[in-house]
């Protein structure tokens, strides 16, 4: 959602490219890739396009969905491990570094974390109605901090974005 959000805004579209089993968007300052692979096969779609246009982990930006985060909490990081999250998991793997920023969407139940079976169930899982608003939200503030990184840089859109809301 955040990568369609994102297309309208940046006045592009995306393609289906096959060879790298992603859809992806050009805009004069990079490119859109949404993986059409499984999530934990994502790093292999990620690193192609990278290979084929030469750009390195640290200019990629990645936005995903965070369960250990709060439901619509954003929180940008130039690093990191992948903490359990199969799509890092896997982008580290093919790019061969955790040095890549990325923007975490927090998708996390009100109850905490769910375990084993109920945690796949709460990732793949709908929102309910409460929630949709709260997503819709997130999805559009997902868009404003990528947009923001790309403007004024990653530094800049983190001391703004990673505020808790409200302060």
């Amino acid at each position: 959602m955040v990568m369609d959000v994102l297309a309208t805004r940046l006045g592009t579209a995306f393609q289906v490219e096959k060879r790298w089993e992603s859809h992806v968007a050009k805009f004069s300052g990079g490119f859109l890739v949404k993986p059409q692979t499984y999530m934990n096969l994502s790093g292999r779609a990620v690193g192609s396009v990278g290979r084929f246009y030469k750009i390195t982990p640290q200019e990629t930006l990645v936005v995903f969905d965070d369960v250990d985060l709060p439901l619509g909490r954003l929180r940008l990081r130039a690093s990191g491990s992948a903490a359990g999250h199969n799509g890092l998991k896997s982008l580290i793997s093919t790019l061969g570094t955790d040095q890549f920023p990325r923007v975490k969407v927090g998708i996390g139940a009100d109850s905490g974390r769910p375990a084993g079976d109920r945690l796949v169930g709460h990732v793949l899982g709908k929102f309910s109605e409460e929630e949709k608003a709260a997503v819709a939200q997130a999805v559009d503030r997902a868009a404003d901090a990528v947009m923001g990184a790309l403007k004024s840089g990653l530094g800049a859109a983190m001391n703004f974005f990673n505020r808790k809301e409200g302060a």
